[in-house]
C-alpha cells in the first residue's frame, strides 16, 4: 500500500466519502489524513456536520482541480419541518416561535415549494461560513450579533417532492454550487407564513459523482488494512 500513497500523491487522486453524521468536513480529510498518511489533502465543498452523505476529498495533485469541483451542481435528500423555527434554519440549535399550521393544504405546500425552481438570489444563513471583514459569519450569530449577509445568485434546477407527513416534507433538490438547502427551507417557511427549519439532508451526488459509490470512513480504514482500496474504482477516482 505505500507504493499508492506514493502514486496518489504523484499522479492524484480523489476519494468518494459517504460521510457521518455528527462529523465535520475538516474531520473526514483530518482522518483521511491519518488512514493515508498523505499530507495534500483537501475536500471540494463542505457538508454541515449534521448533514450526511457525499464529501469529495482530493489527494496530493488533485488537489489543484478541487475549485473546478467546487462549482458542480449539488443533489440533496432533505426534509423540513414547518410551523416552527430555528436560528441555525438547522436542528443545530433549539426549537422557537410555533406558529400554527392547520390552514395549510398540501397544494399550497406543493405550490409553495415548487416556486423556488430556477434562478434566484439568496441570503446566506448567519449559522455559516460566510466571511465578514475576514471573520465567519456563525461567530457572529453565536453572540446574538445581528449582520446582514449579501444575497447571492443560485439556481435550482430540480425539486421533487418526495412525501408530506405535516409538519415534515421530504424532497429532492438538484442546485448550484454555493445554495443553503437550511436557508431554502427557511424562505419556504417564510413563505407559507408559518416558520420553517431543515430538519434532515443527505448530500447524494456532486456532478457526476454519486454517493452510492462513496465509502464510510471506517470502509476505507478497513481496505487500507487489507491492502484492497486501489482495486475499488468506484470510491477511488485518478487523474494524469
Amino acid at each position: 500500500m505505500a507504493q499508492w500513497y506514493s502514486e496518489a500523491e504523484a499522479t492524484g487522486a480523489s476519494v468518494l466519502i459517504d460521510k457521518e453524521k455528527n462529523w465535520t468536513s475538516f474531520d473526514v480529510v483530518a482522518k483521511l489524513r491519518k488512514i493515508t498518511k498523505i499530507r495534500k489533502i483537501g475536500h471540494t465543498g463542505t457538508l454541515d456536520p449534521l448533514a450526511t452523505g457525499l464529501l469529495m476529498v482530493c489527494l496530493g495533485k488533485a488537489t489543484k482541480q478541487i475549485s473546478e469541483f467546487m462549482e458542480d451542481f449539488k443533489s440533496y435528500d432533505t426534509q423540513i419541518k414547518i410551523g416552527i423555527s430555528t436560528k441555525s434554519y438547522d436542528s443545530e440549535t433549539e426549537e422557537y416561535d410555533e406558529k400554527p399550521i392547520n390552514h395549510i393544504n398540501e397544494d399550497t405546500i406543493i405550490n409553495t415549494i415548487l416556486s423556488f425552481k430556477g434562478i434566484s438570489f439568496q441570503e446566506p444563513p448567519l449559522y455559516s461560513a460566510k466571511k465578514i471583514k475576514g471573520v465567519p459569519a456563525y461567530k457572529f450569530a453565536r453572540k446574538d450579533k445581528q449582520i446582514t449577509l449579501v444575497p447571492k445568485q443560485i439556481e435550482i434546477i430540480e425539486i421533487q417532492i418526495k412525501s408530506i407527513r405535516i409538519p415534515f416534507i421530504s424532497f429532492k433538490i438538484v442546485c448550484s454550487a454555493g445554495t443553503y438547502i437550511r436557508a431554502l427551507a427557511r424562505d419556504i417557511g417564510e413563505m407559507l407564513g408559518c416558520g420553517a427549519y431543515m430538519y434532515e439532508l443527505r448530500r447524494t451526488a456532486i456532478g457526476d459523482f454519486k454517493v452510492e459509490d462513496a465509502l464510510t470512513i471506517n470502509e476505507i480504514n478497513n481496505l487500507f488494512n487489507e491492502n484492497s482500496l486501489v482495486n475499488n474504482d468506484k470510491s477511488l477516482q485518478e487523474f494524469k
